[in-house]
């Protein structure tokens, strides 16, 4: 699949919600083994660092802007992307369209999050079929991680959803890729905490003015210096096309 905008080395395929939705689904129907990413302004800027996260980002079969920096960069380059293409709403979609079909593991998160996920999800999407869980908590390459595998593998999910933090997550799907027997694997950063409730989305409103990230900073203060990326990452834009 073609990519459509490059931003400082990360490629992004141009596509809005309802393609991307269409895409998984078509994954799905494939044998292939399929890796869909969604970048941020800060795993871009991470992934300038990392030559080998890069290289990761680069064979992902889908990448999608989860970030409206992201949005705003393609515009600067003169390459705009249609539409951010939250990770979090990218899953939800997904969901609605694999009810009694296809099925999902949820690995991430703190000890009993992805359990309480699943609950939520299976009871918000009647027919969803969440048929494993496990926490984040582990250390790579060790006893605990080839169990986790050895589960995967016995459940035989056609998704997983990997939500370790970036860039674990997109590393820990790129290494144990051929290890997995699943056809889709997306990291879904924090999307567990949102999906068991323990975290607070921002109201439509925010969101559709692309704000979700002011949202996040007046009801998490301490995300300030986090946020402070941003403005960062859209001068590094403008200097890259320079």
């Amino acid at each position: 699949m073609a990519n459509n905008c490059n931003i400082m080395g990360v490629p992004f395929n141009n596509v809005n919600m309802g393609e991307a939705v269409t895409l998984v689904k078509l994954f799905l129907e494939k044998d292939k083994k399929r890796m869909v990413f969604t970048p941020n302004p800060e795993i871009v800027m991470a992934a300038r660092k990392d030559p080998e996260y890069m290289k990761i980002l680069k064979e992902g079969s889908l990448v999608v802007p989860d970030g409206i920096g992201v949005v705003i960069a393609s515009k600067l380059l003169k390459t705009p992307l249609k539409e951010r293409v939250a990770g979090y709403d990218l899953v939800q979609g997904v969901f609605k369209e694999i009810r009694k079909k296809y099925t999902v593991y949820f690995l991430g998160g703190a000890p009993g999050v992805a359990a309480e996920a699943k609950k939520e999800m299976m009871k918000k999407y009647r027919g969803l079929e969440v048929v494993g869980t496990h926490h984040g908590y582990f250390k790579d390459n060790d006893d605990e991680e080839a169990h986790i595998i050895e589960e995967i593998n016995e459940l035989k999910p056609d998704i997983l959803l990997v939500g370790l933090g970036f860039p674990r997550q997109e590393k820990w799907i790129y290494n144990n890729l051929e290890k997995i027997n699943s056809k889709v694997f997306i990291g879904v950063g924090g999307s567990f905490d949102v999906m068991s409730g323990n975290v607070k989305r921002a109201p439509e409103g925010f969101r559709k003015l692309g704000l979700e990230w002011f949202y996040r900073l007046i009801t998490q203060p301490k995300r300030f210096f986090r946020m402070l990326i941003l403005p960062v990452f859209l001068i590094k834009v403008v200097f890259s096309k320079k």
